[in-house]
């Protein structure tokens, strides 16, 4: 508030000059203050779009330095038992920071600046006076699906477990942003430069001396898209899907690889982690609060979609089931996600409609995993899978290993074909035990606002690095 309330002080500053001056000043007066004003809208608008600071961001693009986060380094708390201290490599701006420079072109479908703000959280959510629906300020953002890189590198600079003695540490984590380098890159038809950066990571790793105690073994990464888009494969007739090679990389095939969508044949060493929704706590209070919330929303209709139409066979045919059904059902809401549509982004949109719903539909997506899995459990909707492949082979480290748990699955046409007489036929008691886990489920697939401390919760950045601890130490007998 303290930064609009100067800005308004200016506005009103300048009205009082411009009403005085309009009745002395001569025609070149007009000119000299029309320049002046349009200095201040340009220069407004660019800061905007660079990501500039506003009450409750955080950091601007690159810098690790900031007003409101004392450079994210005062590492607070103690570090959770069952977690071992790791080491995060200060790698070369080129892997990281100096990417966020070209934000404009690091998707190829969409202008990044807005989404690598705030150290990849986005743009802040205010909440509006009296709306419960819109959350408390601060802890809110209009986060993007494929940012989870950025997130957990600035979540990763003030854990407690963090140390910055390579010889004391048991894991080594390298912050590079491959998932933003790679979707820059998808239009590229040169395949050299496509690889050029993760080639030099992996030189870049191999001439540390840290790298060579378990010849990478104790190493991982944290990348913010699936597998699929890092194992480009350049045999004969294979096809180009405009991915790169670095999960190919000898180097990359020895540390552990995070990914929000693992390979579910191939991956030995991809862990699947959760993809970030719009919620980043900063106390264990926000979340208990967002939980009792959850367990109290009335929920008028059975079953919700987010989502629009797919190409290719099964995915096409699982998802037109879905849109014909939910729309000739009066217990079924919908957010369609069509071309030019800013419904399926819009964050209040999603939450209500999942919020108001007993279910939520996950169908694959543009591969099998879905953003939406995680935004549904954080409203505490019951996730439907019509796949294995969008959850239970996914994120082992996360959900429980019975899928009964906290979900239901529609294996087959004959199921998916009838999804109103399926999920009626389940008993209230039932789905209220399934909404109870699925909203137990929310603080471990959650991350932690980055300056969060002391919480009295493991985040999904705690659940990896105690993951990794036992990976790790299984690995090398300790």
């Amino acid at each position: 508030m303290a930064s609009k309330e100067r800005y308004s002080a200016k506005d009103k500053s300048l009205h009082g000059l411009h009403g005085s001056l309009l009745l002395q000043a001569k025609p070149g007066f007009y000119l000299i203050l029309f320049l002046l004003a349009w200095f201040l809208f340009v220069s407004t608008l660019f800061n905007s779009h660079r990501g500039g600071r506003s009450e409750g961001q955080i950091l601007d693009l690159r810098s690790h330095a900031g007003d409101e986060v004392g450079q994210l380094s005062a590492v607070t708390g103690r570090c959770p038992e069952g977690i071992a201290q790791f080491y995060m490599y200060d790698l070369p701006p080129r892997f990281n920071f100096a990417l966020l420079d070209a934000c404009r072109t690091l998707n190829v479908y969409t202008d990044m600046c807005p989404h690598v703000a705030n150290r990849g959280l986005g743009q802040l959510i205010f909440s509006a006076p009296g709306d419960e629906l819109r959350r408390a300020d601060g802890s809110w953002y209009a986060t993007h699906q494929f940012i989870g890189e950025m997130i957990f590198h600035a979540r990763a600079e003030r854990h407690p477990c963090r140390t910055t003695d390579p010889l004391v540490a048991e894991i080594f984590y390298v912050p590079f942003y491959g998932g933003l380098h790679a979707s820059s890159k998808f239009r590229e038809p040169d395949l050299a430069e496509r690889d050029r950066l993760a080639v030099e990571l992996e030189e870049f790793l191999l001439d540390q001396p840290t790298w060579w105690r378990r010849n990478g073994g104790d190493h991982f990464l944290a990348l913010g898209r699936t597998a699929w888009d890092f194992m480009r494969d350049d045999a004969d007739g294979s096809v180009d899907f405009g991915a790169n090679r670095l999960l190919r990389l000898p180097a990359v095939a020895n540390m552990s690889v995070l990914t929000v969508e693992r390979n579910p044949w191939k991956g030995h060493n991809q862990f699947g982690v959760p993809y970030p929704s719009y919620f980043h706590p900063r106390t264990e209070e926000e979340v208990l609060s967002w939980q009792d919330a959850m367990r109290r929303a009335r929920r008028t209709h059975l079953f919700a979609f987010v989502g629009g139409p797919r190409k290719g066979i099964e995915k096409a045919a699982v998802r037109a089931a879905i849109l014909e059904q939910c729309g000739a059902s009066p217990r079924c809401l919908r957010v369609e996600c069509e071309p030019g549509s800013s419904q399926c982004h819009d964050p209040d949109r999603v939450l209500e409609v999942m919020m108001g719903s007993e279910f939520c539909l996950q169908p694959p997506g543009d591969s099998f995993t879905r953003r939406s899995v995680f935004d549904a459990v954080l409203a505490g909707c019951v996730p439907v899978f019509f796949s294995p492949h969008t959850a239970y082979t996914q994120y082992g480290w996360f959900l429980p290993a019975d899928a009964a748990e906290y979900s239901v699955f529609l294996d087959g046409e004959e199921r998916w074909g009838r999804i109103e007489e399926e999920l009626s036929q389940i008993p209230q008691e039932e789905v209220a035990r399934l909404r109870s886990r699925v909203i137990g489920l929310i603080p471990r697939l959650t991350y932690a606002h980055p300056n969060a401390t002391n919480l009295a919760f493991r985040d999904a950045v705690d659940v990896v690095l105690a993951r990794l601890t036992e990976v790790v130490r299984q690995r090398f007998g300790e």
